[in-house]
C-alpha cells in the first residue's frame, strides 16, 4: 500500500500531481486525483505528487506535505552555488577533533536525499564518527600493508603502495585517511541498475553539502583500493554488506586550512551537436 490521500477541502483540482507522475499512475475521477490499487505497485515512491501539489493536499507512503519545506525564496541564488562549486577544495590537513553529532547527523540526513537510478534509495552510508576509532582501525590497516610490502609485495599495478608505506614507516604519514577524523564508505546493492553511479552522487551531495558547514572532505581512492583490493576483510569488519559494491570512499572533518580564494581552470571542453 502507497496510501495515497487527497485532501478533499484542500485540492483545487487542479491536475498537476496526474501531469507530473513520472509512472503515469495517478487520474482524475470526478475531477478528484486517484490511484487504483492495481496501478499502486507502479509507484516509483519519487513523492513529486507531495511535491507539486500547491496547496499540500497530497499525502503518499504516510508522509505529510505539512511536515516538508516550502520552496519559495530559500534556495540559493545562482552566484552563491558557483562560489560553493568553484572554492571546493580537497582538505588534507585537518583538525583531532570530532564533529558534533548535530552536525554529523545534519550531513547525513541531507546526503540521504541524493537522486538514484530508478528512485531505488538504496544507498548505504558507512561512518567512521570517532578520530580515535579511525586511528585504531588505521594503524591496524598500516601494519597489514607493511606486512604486504615486506613479505610478498603489493600486486600489479598496485606496486605503487610501497613508496606510501616507506613514508608511513619513516614519517608516520597517513596516506590511507590523510589524517582525518572521520571517514565515510558508501555503498549499495550490486543488484540494483546503477549502484555505483548512486554512490557517486550521494557522495558529491555530502561533499557540497559539508562545505556549507565548514566541514572539509577528500576524496579517498587510497582507502577505497586498500578496503576493496587489497584487505577485504575490512569490508567485514566495517560491516559493509556482502551483497554491496562500494562506490566510493571519503574522509571528512574539520579543517585545519583556510583556502582564500578560487584556483582557475581552462574553458570546459565541450561538443556541442548540431
Amino acid at each position: 500500500m502507497i496510501d495515497f490521500n487527497v485532501n478533499q477541502e484542500t485540492c483545487i483540482k487542479c491536475g498537476q500531481c496526474v501531469s507530473d507522475c513520472p509512472a503515469r499512475i495517478i487520474s482524475m475521477e470526478d475531477t478528484t486525483p486517484f490511484i487504483t490499487e492495481e496501478k499502486e505497485a507502479l509507484c516509483y515512491k519519487c513523492q513529486h505528487c507531495l511535491s507539486v501539489c500547491p496547496t499540500a493536499s497530497i499525502s503518499i507512503l504516510g508522509y505529510d506535505p505539512k511536515n516538508s519545506v516550502p520552496l519559495t525564496g530559500e534556495l540559493p541564488d545562482s552566484a552563491r552555488m558557483e562560489l560553493l562549486i568553484k572554492g571546493r577544495r580537497a582538505v588534507r590537513q585537518y583538525k583531532q577533533e570530532n564533529l558534533e553529532p548535530e552536525t554529523m547527523k545534519q550531513l547525513l540526513d541531507v546526503a540521504c536525499y541524493a537522486p538514484t537510478g530508478k528512485n531505488s534509495g538504496q544507498v548505504r552510508f558507512t561512518v567512521v564518527n570517532d578520530r580515535i576509532k579511525l586511528i585504531e582501525i588505521r594503524d591496524d590497516i598500516m601494519a597489514k600493508l607493511v606486512k604486504i610490502s615486506h613479505e610478498t609485495g603489493f600486486p600489479e599495478g598496485m606496486e605503487f603502495f610501497s613508496t606510501y608505506v616507506q613514508q608511513w614507516e619513516e614519517e608516520g604519514t597517513d596516506f590511507v585517511f590523510r589524517g582525518a577524523p572521520h571517514f565515510i564508505i558508501v555503498s549499495a546493492p550490486r543488484n540494483i541498475v546503477t549502484p555505483v553511479e548512486d554512490c557517486l552522487i550521494a557522495l558529491t551531495t555530502f561533499e557540497l553539502y559539508a562545505q556549507t558547514l565548514g566541514v572539509g572532505t577528500v576524496w579517498d581512492g587510497l582507502a577505497k583500493w586498500v578496503i576493496s583490493e587489497l584487505l577485504p576483510e575490512f569490508k567485514i569488519r566495517l560491516g559493509i554488506p556482502e551483497d554491496h559494491v562500494i562506490g566510493y570512499t571519503m574522509a571528512f572533518g574539520k579543517p585545519a586550512v583556510t583556502y582564500s580564494r578560487t584556483t582557475q581552470h581552462e574553458p570546459a571542453g565541450v561538443h556541442f551537436v548540431n
